[in-house]
C-alpha cells in the first residue's frame, strides 16, 4: 500500500509510547518527515519515562501518557485530544495498550502493521497497513511506514537534545581519559535472560585498562537488581570503576554514552541511545537477534551468538526461524566468551585508536 499527496498534510501523529530503544529507533522517521514535509504540524504520543528523552526535541507536540495511571491514562489523552482530528496516525506500536489508545485519536488514515507483523488485533484499529521485506531491522521497518505515505527519503538522524548541564555532567564522570563505558543491565523483568556473566565483564574491565589504558564507567537505570549487578562488577575488576548505575537521568546518560570512546551493551535501550551518537558500540547478542534489533549504526561491532544459540537451545537456524524469536534460556547469554567481546574491543580500537 501506497498513498499519495497533493501536498503535505497539515497534521500527522505519532503513537509509540515505550520503549526508550524503540522510542530512539522512531528519531529518524521523525527527522525524515520534519524534512520532507516541514509544514506539517507532527504531534507524538509517548510513554511517561520516554519522554524524558526526547520531549524537548523542536518541532514536535508531544503528549505524554502514563501507563502507571492505568484507566485514567485514557481519560486523559481523550481529555487532550477533544475536538482535534489528524490526517494521518502512524500506529508503530502493535501492542494492545498502544491500540485502546488509538481509539483516543481521530484521524483519517490510519496506519498499523500489515496483519503477519501485527499482534494483539492490531489491524482492527487501523485502515491502512505497512508493507515490505518483514525481516529486516527495526529501524527499517519503521521506514516502511514513510514509504507508505510514498516517502522514499531516509534520514538517519537522530540529534538527541541535551544541555550544557547534562555535558558538564558527562565530563566530570567520563575523566580525562579515552572511557569505555559499560551499560550492563537490560530492563528488569520475568525471563529476560539478556545479561552477560558479571565476571567476564569484570575480566573485559581489566582487559581494556590494561591494553588500552581506557577509563571505566558503569551506567543503568535505578532499580536495585541493576545497582546490585553493577556492584558486583566493581568488585570483581582489579581496574578502578566508576559506577553510576542509578546516578544519572537519561539525559546525563545520554552525554554520558555520547563522549564515550566506546560502549559495551546487551540488547537495551542505552545501546541505542549510544548508537544514535555515533559513538562505537559492542552489542552483546545471543538472546535475540542483533539484525532485527541490534545497535542499528553499530551492528558490524556486534558480537553475534544469536545463531548459536538458536541452533543449540531451540535448534533451529536463522532462516527457519521466526523473525525476531527470543532465544529464551537461563544461561543463554554464556555463549558469548571474554575472547568474543575482547577480540572486537581489538577491532574497535584499531579503527578508533586513542590519541
Amino acid at each position: 500500500m501506497s498513498l499519495s499527496f497533493d501536498k503535505p498534510p497539515e497534521s500527522l501523529c505519532i503513537l509509540r509510547l515505550s520503549a526508550i530503544g524503540d522510542v530512539t529507533h522512531v528519531l529518524p522517521i521523525v527527522r525524515t518527515l520534519q524534512d520532507v514535509w516541514p509544514t506539517t504540524q507532527i504531534t507524538w504520543i509517548i510513554g511517561k519515562a520516554e519522554a524524558a528523552l526526547v520531549s524537548d526535541i523542536k518541532g514536535i507536540e508531544f503528549i505524554v501518557f502514563d501507563k502507571k495511571e492505568g484507566i485514567r491514562a485514557y481519560s486523559k489523552l481523550r481529555g487532550k485530544l477533544s475536538g482535534r482530528r489528524f490526517n494521518i496516525l502512524l500506529h508503530m506500536q502493535a501492542a494492545l495498550r498502544a491500540s485502546v489508545a488509538s481509539l483516543m485519536i481521530r484521524a483519517d488514515i490510519k496506519i498499523g502493521f500489515d496483519k503477519p507483523r501485527s499482534r494483539d488485533f492490531q489491524h482492527w484499529f487501523t485502515n491502512a497497513s505497512i508493507t515490505g521485506n518483514p525481516r529486516v531491522h527495526v529501524i527499517d521497518t519503521f521506514f516502511q511506514f514513510l514509504k507508505a505515505l510514498s516517502i522514499d527519503e531516509q534520514i538517519l538522524r537522530w540529534d538527541i537534545p541535551v544541555s550544557d548541564d547534562d555535558i558538564a555532567f558527562a565530563r566530570q564522570s567520563l575523566g580525562d581519559k579515552p572511557t569505555l563505558v559499560i551499560n550492563p543491565c537490560t530492563s528488569v523483568r520475568a525471563n529476560n535472560w539478556r545479561n552477560w556473566d558479571i565476571e567476564r565483564y569484570a575480566m573485559v574491565i581489566d582487559y581494556a585498562a590494561v591494553n588500552y589504558s581506557l577509563n571505566i564507567v558503569l551506567t543503568g537505570g535505578p532499580a536495585e537488581e541493576e545497582r546490585a549487578f553493577g556492584e558486583a562488577i566493581a568488585d570483581k575488576a582489579h581496574t578502578k570503576v566508576n559506577n553510576l548505575i542509578g546516578k544519572s537521568s537519561l539525559k546525563q546518560l545520554q552525554a554520558i554514552l555520547a563522549g564515550a570512546h566506546v560502549v559495551i551493551a546487551p540488547d537495551t535501550g542505552p545501546a541505542h541511545m549510544a548508537a544514535a551518537t555515533g559513538v562505537p558500540v559492542i552489542g552483546l547478542y545471543a538472546s535475540s537477534n542483533p539484525q532485527r534489533t541490534g545497535p542499528y549504526s553499530s551492528l558490524k561491532w556486534t558480537v553475534d551468538k544469536y545463531p548459536d544459540a538458536l541452533q543449540q537451545f531451540n535448534q533451529q537456524d536463522v532462516e527457519s526461524a521466526a523473525w525476531g524469536k527470543r532465544v529464551r534460556a537461563a544461561d543463554v547469554m554464556d555463549i558469548i566468551e571474554v575472547n568474543n567481546v575482547t577480540a572486537m574491543l581489538d577491532e574497535v580500537m584499531r579503527f578508533h585508536p586513542v590519541d
